[in-house]
């Protein structure tokens, strides 16, 4: 078996906070004083996620707090037209300058704690830096370099593949291939570490790569066995003994 000397990181959900978006944009949700279920703000959750992917050239130049804005905005567009009834209301009796409160109380929660996420995945990456070379494979907005940057982030990887910029999203083989040819490395010299089995365990492994499940919640359907080694922290990925 080849010794590993490359990890690639998934990054929603993985390097930015131990929780899928879904979940912590419905506990933003929640911290606003607006009710809402999982599967009420899933639709909504999707319907923000398709047209920021479809708008690269606009969501390029924003960081982190103007990208999750732009991602709300477009789900409280939604909600107000396809959501709930109860909710509906809420949002229209709300008004325009009611609504914006809204966003930015949502994006403010949320960006809150993506931000806590990201300092301690420096720190754990940081302690990464000295055994392996690492890069990020990503469904991303096309601007996951510009939240790097501002995160201090970007000078631990060195390579990045943003869906969005390759024009490959997961689970294609192409994305991780893109990335494992910028960091010149063979898929069996490789580790993935990532929160989804389906998009990030299970293609990598047909690559011929290590894989390591981040796991915060159920994946019911799932095939566990994608993952080579499960963990429930991120922190745990410098005791691996690969």
């Amino acid at each position: 078996m080849a010794t590993i000397t490359v990890l690639l990181f998934d990054f929603g959900g993985t390097l930015d906070g131990p929780a899928h978006w879904l979940d912590r944009f419905l506990a933003s949700y929640r911290a606003a004083g607006i009710e809402i279920s999982r599967a009420e703000l899933d639709p909504a959750f999707d319907h923000a996620t398709r047209i920021g992917y479809g708008a690269t050239r606009v969501v390029a130049r924003f960081g982190l707090t103007d990208l999750v804005r732009f991602l709300v905005g477009h789900q409280f567009e939604y909600l107000r037209k396809s959501g709930p009834e109860p909710l509906r209301k809420v949002l229209d009796d709300a008004g325009a300058a009611g609504r914006y409160r809204f966003v930015e109380a949502v994006t403010n929660s949320f960006v809150r704690e993506t931000s806590i996420g990201l300092a301690h995945s420096r720190e754990v990456v940081g302690q990464l830096r000295s055994r392996f070379k690492m890069g990020i494979v990503s469904n991303f907005y096309g601007n996951l370099d510009r939240i790097l940057e501002e995160a201090k982030l970007d000078r631990y990887f060195a390579a990045v593949a943003d869906s969005s910029r390759v024009g490959i999203f997961k689970p294609e083989p192409g994305i991780f291939e893109t990335a494992l040819k910028k960091i010149q490395c063979a898929p069996e010299s490789a580790a993935m570490i990532g929160d989804s089995l389906a998009k990030d365990c299970a293609p990598a492994r047909k690559l011929g790569m290590r894989t390591v499940w981040l796991r915060t919640a159920a994946q019911s359907g799932d095939d566990a066995s994608a993952a080579d080694i499960t963990i429930r922290s991120i922190d745990e990925v410098a005791q691996i003994q690969w």
